[in-house]
Order: structure tokens, then C-alpha cells, then sequence
């Protein structure tokens, strides 16, 4: 298998091949989802600073930087997928660098179960709340209450804001100064359900992307198989889909942007697979004749 992509030329000047320039445009996607990391850091820490009035510490920082650990670990998973898929030999898999790969692998699934537990335990946060009982929250200007714009986003209460909640039943997320109506906790705790059921989605995905590498390797992946497995994988992505349709109207652009990336550099990932599969039949045919 080459895992390959060569630069034609013609009248002796270099041009650039379609699939040099489609890596070029693959590759511009993982940066911009490596971008995304520091993005969702910053997203979490301003997050963490209302949401963890007594501070971050070890044992809830998987809790409050929930979407930055995901991101990180994800990226290196997807750069390993490309590796093993797209650039390795087949022949170099094994030995030393298989071991490599193998420990990096654990470390980053490890992270991103850490992840999904964040993001289960940050809706047990969002989803106890109490009947927020002063009247008028005006009053509070001042006093380093927030209020909830959306599941990430708690603004400090001002002039503005205060007035936009008079006369609303309102709710404070106990333990924490963040207070909303009743509609924006709903809101909050509901976009934190659909990043538990994303996270979920994506890992039964990578582990079926995980089999069919294993199966690949060791020449038992048919065509058959390898159907039946991206028809399995369709509907999941539909999930996923669905999820980044519901961030684009709910939630805020960089989770609807972090997802369309994601489906987009998947694609590349499957893409590669396929690739990867018929040019060991090709290989295979060859040797046999």
C-alpha cells in the first residue's frame, strides 16, 4: 500500500496534483480543530470561574474544562487515525512504533472517557438548581452574581441583563451565584444532555473505526464487513449531525463549528479507510497472479 500522494508534472513546470490539493485541504481542517482547543480553554475557563466559586482543583478539573480535555484528545486520536490509515506503510505497524501508537492511543481514550464523566457530572451541576426567591435582581448589580446566557456563557448580572429578567420566575444553580430563568436553566441542562449523548456517539465510532483498523491490518476485513460496518457508522453520524443542527440553533457558534469539523475530518478518516482497503485488494491480487 503507497499511502502516497504524488506532484505531476507538465511542460517542465511542477503542478499540483487534485490529491495533493485535497490533502492540503485535510490537512487545513485538523489545524483548524487543533485551533479549537484553545478556543474551548477559553470557553471552560470563563465557564469554571462561575461555575466553581471555591476554584478548579484535580478533582473537578475534568468537570470544568470538560470540552477542552475532549478537544485535546481527540485531536492526537485523529491524528493516530490518520497515521495508521493514511501516511504508515502497513509494513512499519508493528514492533516499536506499534507499541508507540498503542500507548498514545490509551492515554487519549483515557482522557476522553475523563471527559464524557465531565460532562455527565457538569449536568449534575446544571440540573440542581432552587426557586431563586429575591424579588427584584436588580439589587444584585454588583455583587458578583451571573447570569445564564447559554450552557457556557455567565455574564456578570448588569444594568442591562437585570432588567431583562424582572418579573421572570427565576432559578440559582445551587452552591453558585448564577441564577437565569426558568426557560435558560432548561436550555443549559438540555444543550449538556446533547454533549453527553455527542460524546457517547463518538466513541462507540471510533471504536468501530478502531476494529476495522485491527481487521485491516490482519487481512480479515471483507468488503461485506466493511459495508455493513459504514452503514452502521451512517447512522451514528446522523446522530452527530443532528446534535451539530441542534448547537447551530441552541448553543453557540464554536459548538456548532467544532462539530461540522469533526464530521468533516471523519469523512477524510473513512475516506482513508476505503482507500486503504482496496489497495490491499489490489495488492493481494497482484501477488497472486
Amino acid at each position: 500500500m503507497s499511502k502516497a500522494t504524488s506532484v505531476s508534472t507538465s511542460t517542465g513546470r511542477a503542478v499540483l496534483h487534485p490529491h495533493t490539493l485535497f490533502r492540503v485541504f485535510k490537512y487545513t481542517i485538523y489545524c483548524l480543530i487543533s485551533l479549537n482547543v484553545y478556543l474551548f480553554f477559553q470557553e471552560d475557563f470563563l465557564a469554571s470561574r462561575q461555575t466553581f466559586g471555591d476554584g478548579v482543583t484535580w478533582a473537578n478539573v475534568a468537570e470544568a474544562f470538560s470540552a477542552t480535555v475532549d478537544t485535546a484528545a481527540w485531536v492526537i486520536l485523529l491524528l493516530l487515525f490518520e497515521l495508521e490509515t493514511a501516511v504508515i506503510p502497513d509494513a512499519m505497524l508493528a514492533g516499536r512504533l506499534k507499541w508507540v501508537l498503542t500507548g498514545v492511543r490509551t492515554v487519549a481514550y483515557a482522557f476522553i472517557t475523563w471527559a464524557l464523566y465531565g460532562y455527565i457530572t457538569k449536568y449534575g451541576v446544571v440540573a440542581d438548581y432552587e426557586l431563586f426567591t429575591i424579588a427584584d435582581p436588580c439589587s444584585l448589580v454588583g455583587l458578583d452574581y451571573t447570569w445564564i446566557q447559554d450552557l457556557d456563557q455567565y455574564p456578570p448580572l448588569d444594568e442591562s441583563s437585570c432588567v431583562a429578567l424582572q418579573g421572570e420566575s427565576l432559578r440559582q444553580i445551587s452552591g453558585t451565584q448564577i441564577i437565569g430563568t426558568a426557560e435558560a436553566v432548561h436550555a443549559a441542562r438540555t444543550l449538556t444532555v446533547v454533549d453527553i449523548v455527542n460524546a457517547t456517539d463518538w466513541l462507540v465510532i471510533v471504536l468501530m473505526l478502531e476494529a476495522e483498523v485491527y481487521l485491516q491490518l490482519n487481512n480479515l476485513l471483507s468488503r461485506r464487513l466493511l459495508v455493513t460496518i459504514k452503514v452502521t457508522k451512517g447512522f451514528l453520524y446522523s446522530i452527530l449531525f443532528a446534535c451539530a443542527l441542534y448547537w447551530g440553533i441552541y448553543g453557540d457558534f464554536l459548538d456548532f463549528w467544532d462539530a461540522a469539523l469533526w464530521l468533516v475530518a471523519f469523512i477524510f478518516i473513512e475516506m482513508n479507510i476505503f482507500q486503504w482497503h482496496d489497495e490491499a485488494l489490489e495488492t493481494a491480487a497482484v501477488q497472486g497472479t
